[in-house]
């Protein structure tokens, strides 16, 4: 019987089998932790390098103080789209929205009330209480109706000064100061108080085949719907929202109510512009609410 000569032994070397030691994937294993090893290496340095944190703070301050310089370079150029320039509208406006009205003032009523009708009131009412006189003169008592009288004016002079406190604007609340600026828009920059004083608008050139369409009725009661009167509605906001902002910077949703009311301002006034090719209509809405061209022009980013 011949010898028998094991080979398995001889064959693990070449053949790279798990049982035993292979040189070569030892070699690789290395190799490739020596590679993630060096690639880690300089971003660790770059992480906490302090010449390089130095040198990316100076880059952010640099590229801060630029984007500020450009901001100020648009805004003396074209102006600023949020706020308005202090015209005697404005600071009408803003005094009524921010200050305490004095307790003389007789113009500032709350209740949809104006003085005319306050004193409209007040002369009813001292008519219905007044005293009668006695329609016998021969037994008429003059002393006594003369202190009957005197009683009756006193007690109309508590009752105009009861009423005109209870009315009087410093007892009511934000909304009820933003519903008169919007009442003083509206008599301001209406077009049934406007359209007899502005001229028209510069003609534009037809052509002769054009269709001639019939004339507008008049326009009846006071103008509520213009887009000048729109524009100053919403500015009468913007103020109110602004002046809020300043004190409640975490408020996101009154901040997007802003963005949303700047924007819509801006859509009015682009129509306002190309409907009335810059006329005087255009010209007196922005002389009056203060605003520059960054109100209508370009993107209005916030």
């Amino acid at each position: 019987m011949p010898p028998r000569i094991s080979v398995q032994p001889s064959l693990k070397a070449f053949t790279g089998s798990s049982h035993g030691h292979n040189p070569l994937a030892a070699l690789s294993n290395a190799a490739q932790t020596s590679v993630r090893a060096a690639s880690s290496k300089p971003q660790s340095r770059r992480r906490y390098d302090p010449f390089l944190i130095a040198q990316a703070r100076q880059r952010k301050a640099a590229n801060i103080s630029r984007q500020k310089t450009l901001a100020a370079e648009r805004e003396a150029s074209i102006g600023d789209p949020l706020e308005s320039k202090p015209t005697p509208f404005i600071q009408d406006i803003v005094s009524l929205q921010t200050q305490q009205i004095l307790p003389d003032a007789a113009t500032e009523f709350n209740h949809y009330l104006t003085s005319d009708d306050f004193l409209r009131a007040l002369e009813y009412s001292k008519e219905l209480t007044e005293p009668l006189k006695n329609p016998d003169r021969d037994t008429a008592d003059p002393r006594q109706e003369e202190e009957a009288d005197e009683l009756h004016s006193k007690q109309h002079q508590n009752a105009r000064e009861a009423i005109r406190r209870i009315i009087h604007l410093n007892n009511g609340n934000n909304k009820d100061r933003v519903r008169l600026n919007i009442q003083k828009c509206i008599e301001k920059l209406g077009r049934h108080n406007t359209d007899p004083i502005l001229a028209a608008k510069p003609a534009s050139v037809t052509h002769p085949n054009a269709p001639v369409y019939p004339k507008k009725a008049q326009r009846i009661g006071p103008d509520t719907g213009s887009p000048e009167v729109q524009a100053s509605i919403l500015t009468v906001k913007i103020l109110n929202l602004t002046r809020h902002l300043e004190t409640t910077n975490k408020d996101m949703h009154n901040k997007r109510n802003l963005q949303l009311l700047i924007h819509k301002r801006q859509k009015l006034l682009k129509y306002l512009r190309k409907k009335e090719r810059g006329g005087p209509r255009w010209q007196n809405l922005m002389e009056t609410l203060g605003l520059s061209d960054a109100a209508w022009k370009g993107e209005i980013a916030l």
